[in-house]
């Protein structure tokens, strides 16, 4: 009686799987940079007391010129930090 197939295939299957097993948990040991985590909190910090600074004031403070544009600086902060928080393991 001919031999099925499948069998090859998960025979084949199973020698792989351990090697692909290793490499992924090579890659869990990976830590993110001691600067990060700070960098990421100042961001956010800087960003929030920017706008509450802003809405303090009555809109004419951090940068008195700009105007309006103190929500853009303020929220750009913020994502900034979103973006490293993306980034933090």
């Amino acid at each position: 009686m001919p031999k099925s197939k499948v069998r090859d295939k998960v025979r084949k299957r199973k020698k792989v799987a351990p090697e692909a097993e290793l490499a992924v948990a090579a890659n869990d040991k990976i830590e993110s940079p001691k600067w990060l985590a700070p960098v990421m909190l100042a961001n956010f910090l800087l960003g929030l007391i920017w706008i509450v600074v802003f809405y303090i004031s009555g809109t004419r403070y951090p940068i008195p010129g700009i105007g309006a544009w103190n929500m853009m600086v303020g929220f750009s902060f913020v994502g900034i930090g979103f973006t490293l928080a993306t980034r933090w393991h």
